[in-house]
């Protein structure tokens, strides 16, 4: 990445360029964007990541809560953001089966009645069927476990969501 032109970039491009690397958590990008500049793509989402960590726990569940469930209502209405819509449509859960998508929801449905925040996972690292069995799996931790790893997946979205804008931002100052 021109880490130069993330550098120079004002407040307002930065944001919205990196505004949803967390979902819909554009105070985040507002809140390392003070931190240029950086010396690499590594150090910006340590920053980020940095961030999340002094977060409280209460901070920490509300990034969870702005994930969408996966295929769920927001899929279905259209109104997914365009990084969610890409990473679940190529995680095959735009294209489930009634039964599938009957199955996903009452799951989602129950992680959060225990847990009062969606099941978050990196669907880009992972296919439908273990997405789902991953589900099942983790509905049985415990509360402090499912908050630090449902962070450590956000952080993960984060990584694959800055390589792609660092791709973006390569292929435009080529040009």
């Amino acid at each position: 990445m021109e880490m130069r032109t993330v550098n120079s970039m004002n407040y307002e491009q930065f944001l919205d360029m990196f505004g949803n690397v967390i979902e819909k958590c554009p105070l985040i990008a507002a809140a390392v964007w003070t931190g240029r500049p950086f010396s690499s793509l590594s150090a910006l989402e340590k920053n980020i990541g940095d961030f999340i960590d002094s977060l409280p726990r209460s901070g920490k569940e509300g990034i969870l809560r702005c994930h969408p469930d996966l295929a769920g209502r927001e899929l279905l209405r259209g109104t997914l953001s365009p990084d969610s819509q890409g990473e679940q449509s190529q995680a095959g859960l735009t294209s489930l089966t009634q039964a599938q998508r009957s199955q996903l929801s009452e799951l989602n449905a129950s992680y959060k009645s225990r847990f009062n925040f969606p099941f978050v996972i990196c669907v880009r690292m992972n296919d439908r069927e273990t997405i789902i069995q991953q589900l099942r799996s983790r509905i049985s931790n415990s509360p402090e476990q499912e908050l630090q790893i449902g962070i450590q997946e956000v952080k993960k979205i984060c990584h694959l969501r800055l390589l792609d804008i660092s791709s973006q931002i390569f292929q435009a100052t080529k040009l």
